[in-house]
């Protein structure tokens, strides 16, 4: 389920179907409602786009895409700093959306690891030419594989978009996921609380 705030009035918005046009809305943990593209609720949320397994839906001027299985809330801190807060999967890990470089990937919030660290696919998909990188040696579960060390120039989480982050490229292995590393992370403000993590720009 996915959650997003609103940084006016704070409405929360979750997404537990689509089909047909059509989706399934929760809005501030009230009833289900069903709507069809072009409506809109009493409280302003409305569906712009159904696309397979996500809904675009525009609450309060802000567009938003909502994905199926996903969770993340998105508002402006009372600082006016971007912030955006991701509720846990059923293993404890913080999974979402976003993009590098404007391709979309999926991400996922690792503090262990130095860099934002990708898969060679994920690399090809966001314009980046890794084999120019430096070429470094990369402890995996199944082994050392080669990797690259490059620079990415954006990578964006919500409202938050960090550019020049240091960045793993690893090739020759699956990687399902992009692992969000303190390359990125470093740059901003982590609050953990219960199943949330709140992460917002120090500047």
């Amino acid at each position: 389920m996915l959650l997003m705030a609103a940084a006016a009035d704070a409405v929360e918005v979750s997404i537990i179907g689509v089909a047909d046009g059509r989706a399934v809305l929760v809005i501030d943990k009230n009833k289900p409602k069903t709507l069809r593209v072009g409506e809109k609720t009493p409280e302003g949320v409305k569906l712009l786009a159904v696309h397979g397994d996500y809904a675009i839906v525009e609450v309060d001027g802000r567009r938003q895409k909502l994905v199926l299985g996903e969770a993340v809330s998105t508002e402006a801190g009372s600082s006016g700093r971007s912030s955006v807060t991701l509720i846990s999967d059923g293993n404890g890990h913080f999974i979402t959306t976003g993009t590098i470089n404007g391709a979309t990937v999926r991400l996922m919030v690792d503090t262990g690891a130095s860099l934002v660290s990708m898969g060679s696919d994920d690399a090809k998909r966001a314009g980046i030419n890794y084999l120019a990188g430096q070429k470094v040696s990369v402890s995996t579960a199944n082994g050392v594989v080669a990797g690259y060390r490059i620079k990415i120039d954006q990578v964006r989480l919500g409202d938050i978009a960090l550019t020049n982050i240091d960045g793993l490229v690893t090739a020759d292995v699956e990687q399902p996921v992009v692992l969000l590393g303190m390359s990125f992370l470093g740059r901003l403000d982590m609050k953990r609380e219960g199943d949330s993590l709140t992460l917002t720009r120090r500047y």
